[in-house]
């Protein structure tokens, strides 16, 4: 098949190269001439594992090719993907001005070449409820007789495993009300699900809200287990136990249930905001979602309050080696990343932070700038810093050398924020621990 897929960010250009590595010719239209001209010359934009071999290969076999020119790969293609950022608007919801531009564009083109023939529109990024409508009136007030339909599709992919969730989904879910939209979007899909994992049909309006209400419910475990976690640090109980005990109930399961200092990334932050919001568009006050972005925010503080615990109130003039900047492992994205949470926190304290992530430096330095020192290792982030802050569970921090560790550090004080070690371990090494959820190893 023949497909447009318009923004080349992390959506957009998985979607574009996974679906070139089934035999689809695709065609990635992105505004920045430089970034484009980069994707030519095969170089991947973003990290994501796998992900360069697929872009590698397509681009050689000349299935795959980027393009600044939306209008010559409309015309060229049959089926158009949307794959536009909605950021964050001022008032929680989602910013829809580049996907209602994108089809006002593309009902300009229908209007001056009505003979290009039919086209699916596909809605692939997280939009609101509605949109699609928005969508479809868009084009129509310029182009009322052109024939055209509007479908939804939302994007289920797990960075860091993006590749892997594309070409071998749990679930395909597709908003349409065409039943020649359906078929056609059957063909497309029926390479990925060919073990048997289904394609859900359902109308537009309801593929928008499964996206939203996957990721909040997704988030509501992570902070409710988070809740749990601060609870069992006041009564003496060990979350881990606990977790695994309420885990292997069935109607729970066992994901998304590990505590932490709380969840971040481009989607759950965003996607629980928009949902409340359009909750509060409809008059309705979404409850439980409220709680949920109170305590991830919350945790983050939580974590500073136990630091300066430790050092008596106060750790001004204090030196922190920082492992952990992206919001999760095998990603370099630090958006509404905890980790840069926390070292705000900490440098408006006074205290100053060395990190060191293995992917996550650069996006980080966009954010920070020069504000904390960056390493080239993680043990080069040691060197004379009061304690050790852990925030993001890389495979690299799970078994580090402790001895090393315990010679670099002013004193052997560990801060984990994702529970990487064992407290009884922690104690027989003679290390101050404190983790989540569980009672602190003190020497």
């Amino acid at each position: 098949m023949k497909l447009a897929v318009i923004g080349t960010g992390y959506v957009g250009l998985v979607t574009g190269t996974c679906f070139a590595e089934t035999g689809n010719n695709v065609i990635c239209v992105d505004i920045d001439a430089a970034k484009v001209e980069k994707m030519k010359s095969g170089v991947v934009p973003i990290y994501e594992p796998g992900l360069d071999i697929l872009f590698e290969r397509n681009i050689k076999e000349g299935r795959l090719v980027f393009t600044t020119d939306m209008n010559d790969a409309v015309r060229k293609s049959d089926i158009i993907f949307l794959c536009l950022p909605t950021p964050q608007d001022d008032d929680g919801s989602a910013d829809l001005k580049y996907v209602l531009g994108v089809a006002d564009e593309l009902g300009k083109l229908f209007k001056d070449e009505p003979e290009i023939g039919f086209k699916i529109i596909i809605d692939k990024s997280t939009v609101p409820v509605g949109t699609s409508d928005k969508v479809r009136s868009a084009v129509k007030k310029h182009a009322p007789e052109f024939k055209f339909d509007v479908a939804s599709n939302p994007e289920f992919l797990r960075e860091g495993i993006a590749v892997e969730d594309f070409m071998r989904p749990e679930r395909v879910v597709i908003g349409t009300s065409s039943e020649e939209t359906q078929a056609v979007l059957s063909t497309l899909y029926e390479p990925f699900v060919r073990s048997g994992n289904p394609i859900y049909f359902m109308d537009e309006r309801s593929a928008e809200m499964t996206k939203y209400a996957a990721n909040s419910f997704l988030a509501t475990k992570i902070s409710f287990m988070n809740e749990i976690a601060n609870l069992c640090e006041i009564v003496g109980a060990d979350v881990d136990k606990v977790r695994i005990g309420v885990g292997s109930d069935s109607r729970i399961g066992k994901r998304f249930l590990f505590p932490g200092v709380g969840f971040g990334g481009s989607c759950f932050p965003k996607d629980v905001v928009a949902l409340v919001n359009t909750a509060n568009e409809n008059k309705y006050d979404f409850k439980i979602l409220k709680s949920v972005m109170s305590v991830n925010k919350t945790q983050i503080e939580l974590f500073l309050k136990k630091i300066e615990r430790h050092f008596k109130g106060n750790i001004a003039g204090k030196h922190f080696a920082v492992w952990g900047l992206a919001f999760k492992p095998n990603t370099d994205d630090v958006r509404e990343a905890p980790a840069i949470g926390l070292i705000s926190l900490i440098l408006k304290s006074g205290a100053a932070v060395t990190a060191y992530d293995p992917e996550a430096v650069e996006t980080t330095k966009a954010v920070l700038k020069d504000s904390i020192n960056y390493a080239d290792s993680a043990y080069l982030a040691l060197d004379k810093a009061d304690a050790l802050l852990i925030v993001t569970e890389w495979n690299e921090f799970r078994t580090p050398d402790f001895n090393k560790i315990k010679s670099l550090l002013k004193q052997p004080v560990i801060f984990d924020g994702r529970n990487l070690y064992d407290p009884k371990k922690m104690k027989e090494i003679d290390f101050t621990y404190y983790s989540i959820g569980r009672m602190p190893v003190v020497r």
